[in-house]
């Protein structure tokens, strides 16, 4: 029953291949929002850039500690349950393909929830609304979240793969996923608007994406997904467009100012008094 073992030599190269295949799309994505930009940046590249990555810096340092308590997590926890036969689709012994299929759907509509959750949740929101701080939306956008957040996000993950038993191969491809596509629908990128319809019908596009980074309320309750437009659509959480507009729409939260592109500002938000 389930599914064979990962070999270890996948188990070893898991970090190298995630790391090169982010690291490519970064950097063919800011290429392309660089050449074909869909709305002027407020603060520009320089101060949020380094404020971004200086956070995924220490959201990664954060998930090197809890290494250290759970070894290689969602994807050592998947190898584990494998071992055991733990797990619904362990015990299920579905065909290789329909298994990674099915985790894949599962653990996105997990992360939709997840996301969901966050803004409803007055605790969670005030981590959350690190990510929508950002005065704008590019590329970095997608790896700007508090490191607790980050943390929370990963003791999820790993529960979920306990409880679902998907092989490792599939946790691997569901994290390339989930980062090349956040990474694709906060990019500042500007799709002919024929082929944004037809994407968005699939997978979330930048523009789609956008609204939730409104600074009205109502907009940023919506359209949670980072990969599947599905859920939104399935939810009655889309919102197709903008009521402003993409070219005159503001970004962020109705009360902030440039103080997001500040590194200690953005780590200190979640226990600051403001709303929304």
């Amino acid at each position: 029953m389930g599914h064979p073992a990962p070999s270890l030599p996948l188990m070893e190269n898991e970090a190298v291949i995630r790391l090169s295949i982010f690291l490519g799309l970064f950097i063919l994505l800011a290429s392309a929002e660089a050449l074909f930009p869909r709305r002027p940046l407020t603060l520009g590249r320089k101060k949020r850039w380094v404020t971004n990555w200086s956070v995924t810096v220490i959201n990664t340092l954060t998930l090197r500690l809890m290494a250290f308590a759970i070894p290689a997590l969602a994807v050592g926890a998947a190898y584990d349950a494998q071992t055991q036969g733990w797990g619904l689709l362990n015990a299920l012994g579905l065909p290789s393909l329909l298994s990674i299929i099915i985790a894949i759907l599962v653990m996105d509509f997990t992360i939709w929830l997840q996301h969901l959750i966050t803004h409803k949740v007055p605790l969670l929101w005030r981590l959350h609304r690190v990510h929508h701080a950002d005065v704008d939306i590019d590329v970095t956008t997608a790896i700007r979240f508090h490191p607790v957040e980050i943390a929370l996000s990963m003791l999820l993950k790993i529960g979920l793969v306990y409880a679902l038993g998907p092989s490792a191969i599939a946790v691997i491809l569901f994290e390339i996923i989930l980062n090349g596509t956040a990474m694709f629908n906060h990019s500042n990128i500007r799709l002919p608007l024929g082929l944004d319809r037809i994407v968005r019908l699939f997978l979330v596009t930048p523009d789609m994406h956008r609204v939730h980074h409104s600074v009205h309320r109502h907009e940023h309750d919506s359209n949670y997904g980072f990969s599947l437009s599905l859920w939104d659509r399935l939810f009655g959480t889309y919102i197709a467009q903008p009521e402003a507009g993409h070219d005159d729409m503001e970004i962020g939260l109705h009360w902030q100012d440039e103080r997001p592109a500040k590194l200690g500002w953005s780590l200190l938000l979640p226990f600051k008094g403001h709303k929304g």
